[in-house]
């Protein structure tokens, strides 16, 4: 069968299938489980043998990577309307999140591969702050795209949507390059709430470049139409693409751990049964993109009791070693209902 990013689809009579989305840090990096070279996520048909969607999840999953799930959380569900059965009906995914230690991720099938997320959205990765690819490329594509629109009002509108998404100033091509970098300062002051970039909305920044044509997986994709004149090897340099919505879905899966990670302890499920304070917040960034305020990161962990020490120290190769610690006994339980905040990017 041949795929294409957008149309393609083996017609069968069902009309669901389950996608999951398995998330785990390794070496500090985050990594989803993907298969067909990287470029499909574990999936499946429901079928009547799955007596829940969760059954028919953990099997296909389980199937595709010999990977076994222990924590999953349902995602969204998509109405796919380029697919079609047999019978013409659109086809529906449902999605899930599914949390993985670093040390369960070894020894996997030859089909499946755990790639970087920012393979796949390499705006999202803030790091070394603002990647150039926003400022070169992205932003003066978007407000063509928004120039391109057939009314003053519309037009208005788009700006002040990649504004918000983006985290700069929406008022044009001219004022959202030169005060890029002012805005992303900004926007790392914990007291600056409501303005700048906001790590959470990657889905709502991936649906915009969807919208706009700038990725292969849309309909409308033509970079050589871009008046901004965007590079002959445009699809490498926007990410790699994946088969059907498939990426979509990663989107939505980053979305929901970065939103969730700033009340929700969900890091726990990700990391090994010791670590230092210094992998901990490593993995943290690793999730959100951006870089944390180590001190007021350390201030947080003592203040809300999330971690404790185990007595040992890691085997470091240079320098001291550092102290080890593990999660306390009662935080799994407590993360269903406790309020707790994981610190803002600093």
């Amino acid at each position: 069968m041949t795929l294409s990013y957008s149309h393609a689809h083996q017609q069968g009579s069902g009309t669901t299938e389950v996608v999951a989305v398995l998330v785990a840090i390794t070496n500090h990096t985050a990594r989803v489980l993907t298969v067909d070279q990287g470029k499909l996520l574990p999936n499946g048909p429901l079928m009547p043998l799955h007596r829940s969607l969760q059954a028919g999840v953990r099997q296909w999953v389980e199937e595709q990577t010999e990977q076994p799930l222990g924590y999953i959380e349902q995602l969204y569900t998509f109405v796919d309307t380029n697919r079609r059965n047999v019978d013409g009906h659109a086809l529906v995914y449902v999605s899930y999140l599914g949390l993985v230690q670093e040390e369960q991720t070894q020894e996997l099938p030859s089909k499946a591969l755990w790639r970087d997320w920012y393979d796949y959205f390499p705006w999202e990765n803030h790091l070394q702050g603002m990647p150039s690819i926003i400022t070169d490329f992205i932003l003066p594509a978007l407000f063509d795209w928004a120039a391109a629109a057939p009314d003053e009002i519309t037009q208005q509108r788009r700006r002040q949507r990649i504004g918000l998404c983006w985290g700069i100033n929406g008022d044009g091509p001219g004022n959202s390059t030169q005060s890029t970098s002012k805005n992303y300062t900004d926007s790392n002051d914990d007291k600056n709430q409501h303005g700048g970039w906001l790590p959470e909305h990657v889905l709502l920044r991936y649906e915009m470049l969807y919208e706009a044509g700038l990725i292969p997986e849309a309909p409308s994709y033509s970079p050589s139409s871009q008046a901004s004149k965007l590079p002959a090897d445009w699809s490498q340099i926007i990410g790699m693409p994946m088969y059907y919505d498939h990426r979509r879905v990663i989107a939505t899966a980053i979305s929901r751990l970065r939103a969730k990670i700033e009340y929700r302890p969900l890091i726990f499920g990700l990391m090994p049964d010791t670590f230092t304070l210094s992998q901990l917040q490593q993995s943290v960034e690793a999730l959100s993109g951006v870089r944390l305020h180590k001190q007021n990161f350390r201030r947080l962990l003592d203040s809300q009791n999330l971690v404790m020490a185990t007595g040992e120290s890691s085997s470091a190769q240079r320098g001291r070693p550092a102290k080890l610690y593990r999660f306390c006994h009662d935080i799994e339980l407590q993360s269903l209902l406790m309020d707790s905040k994981l610190p803002k990017r600093k």
